[in-house]
Formats: C-alpha cells, structure tokens, sequence
C-alpha cells in the first residue's frame, strides 16, 4: 500500500510539469511563428525576480545558514561536472571550453523548481530555489565566459534576479520579514511564472533542432548520468537527510538548461551553438525517463 502511494505521489509531482511543458511544445508546433520573447522578458525582469524573492526572503522555512550551505554545495556540483565535461568533451574531440555549459548547468529553473515544489512543498521549494539562484548567478558569469571566452560583469550587473538574490540574501541574514503585501503580491507573480517558464521551455523545444546525434546524445546522456552520481557523493559525504537531500538529487540531476543556447547564440560560433542546442533538446527528451525514476527514489528514500 505504501509502495502504491510512492506511485501516486510520483504521479502528482510529474504529471502537472510535463503536461504544462506539453501545452507549450504544441503551441509552439501549432504556432511556429509565436514570438515567445515577451515571456521571456517578462519572466526575465519580473517574473523570475518575484518568485526567488517570494521563495527566499518571503520563505518561513528557510534560514540563511540553510541558504549559505545549499548555495555552496551548487558550486561544488557544478565544479565536479566540470571536470567530467572536460573528459567527456576531450574524448569527444570536441571544444571543452565552448561547449562545456550544458554539461555542468542543469535546468534547475524551469524544471527543477516545480517538481521539487510539488514534491516536497514551500520547505523544498525554498531550497530548490536556493540551488536556482546560485545557477542563475553561474550563467551570467561562467556562462557567457564560456560561451565568449571573455569574463564581463555587465551581463550581471544588468541582472534584475541577481538584485533581487542578494537583496534576499541580505533579509535573510538579518532575519528581515517583508510585509504582507509584497509576499502575496510576489507569490502570485511568481507562481504565474511557473507555468510560464514552463510553457516556454515547451515552445522552444519544439523550435530547436538535433545535430551531430551520435556524439551530442552521450554529452546529454553525461549531463543526466553525472548529476546523480554527484548528487550521491554530496548527499552522503554531508550527511544530508529527508528533503534537502531529495532537492538536491533533482536539482542536479536536471538536464541541461536552454539558457545555454541562448547565450551561445550569443556569444558563440553558430556550429557549436547548434551543438549545445542539440544537447538540450536530446537531454530533456531523455529527462521524461530519467526524472520520474530520480523523482521516485528522491521520494522513497528522501522524503
């Protein structure tokens, strides 16, 4: 009856993420000239903003120490895929500089924070959203170093959630509570952001195309194997039990984030732009596998 109920519960966390995703793939087949760049603006200034503040400073679950701590073991996951990305890129022939993001920067936004919500509630969103922000903070760093070899902090300082990360940071620390408005003005924000990042991540698969299969679906197949196995280390080298230890499996065990694509697009030669989009879209097509099974153990034995 228990093993039933694990199934059932499986079912509540997975269902509403991939239906939403669904939605958006359809539209986005349906419609292939939507320009979904206003969702991503919206999202991008307000959206995003309002739900890491809602999650973080408006949190009753969370603390700054928990806050501090997740957001440390972030840069260690992301240091130890690194390392395996150089390998696997190396043995791959393939440039270790460029096309490593996708490797070692998992979707924790638009995947990882609705399941680890509908898995484990405000306490587990809090510090998926803890893991997230510290993400974000990566892509605008390491992420467009990567993508442009060149290192710029204006790309950070023109970051709207990155003032609001720290912001949060800073109430946190001091234990500042904002008032009733602000947390019911940005919890509704920032759960239409859900669906929102949701359905665009949806749209923009339906957009982007597979190249060089062969090769690309071992960098995706690295991507999904590696954030477990890291996640493992961590959880059991720390210690971490029941919640935090099943965030922290989802969360790096999410597949690779298209804001990578999007800033290769940018910053990057179109042959391995087209490259890192080819791992996206192979990485979270394997992900409908992948993440019912990790969201499965994470409930089993984390929750």
């Amino acid at each position: 009856m228990m093993s039933l109920g694990i199934y059932f519960k499986l079912f509540e966390v997975i269902f509403p993420v991939f239906f939403i995703i669904g939605i958006g793939y359809w539209f986005g087949k349906k419609n292939p000239k939507f320009n979904s760049d206003i969702i991503t603006t919206f999202a991008g200034k307000i959206g995003v903003p309002a739900l890491l503040f809602y999650s973080l400073a408006a949190s009753t679950t969370l603390d700054f120490e928990t806050f501090f701590k997740f957001g440390s073991f972030t840069f260690l996951f992301v240091a130890s895929f690194a390392v395996i990305g150089i390998v696997v890129l190396k043995i791959l022939k393939r440039d270790v500089v460029l096309e490593l993001s996708p490797l070692i920067l998992p979707n924790t936004g638009n995947l990882g924070l609705p399941i680890c919500l509908f898995a484990y509630g405000e306490k587990g969103f809090s510090v998926a959203s803890s893991i997230a922000a510290v993400i974000m903070l990566l892509h605008f760093t390491v992420g467009i170093f990567i993508a442009s070899k060149k290192f710029s902090l204006k790309p950070l300082l023109s970051s709207v959630p990155m003032y609001v990360l720290f912001i949060s940071g800073f109430m946190l620390y001091f234990e500042f509570k904002p008032p009733a408005f602000l947390v019911n003005t940005t919890m509704l924000l920032g759960y239409s952001t859900i669906f929102l990042i949701l359905t665009s991540l949806g749209i923009a698969l339906s957009t982007l195309k597979t190249k060089n299969f062969n090769t690309n679906v071992i960098i995706a197949a690295a991507r999904l194997i590696s954030g477990p196995l890291i996640a493992f280390s961590i959880i059991r080298y720390f210690g971490l039990k029941s919640y935090e230890a099943g965030v922290l499996l989802i969360s790096a065990s999410m597949p690779s984030a298209i804001l990578n694509f999007l800033l290769a697009k940018m910053y990057s030669h179109k042959v391995h732009a087209d490259n890192i989009a080819s791992v996206i879209v192979i990485s979270t097509t394997l992900s409908f596998i992948t993440i019912p099974i990790v969201v499965f153990i994470a409930l089993k034995y984390f929750s």
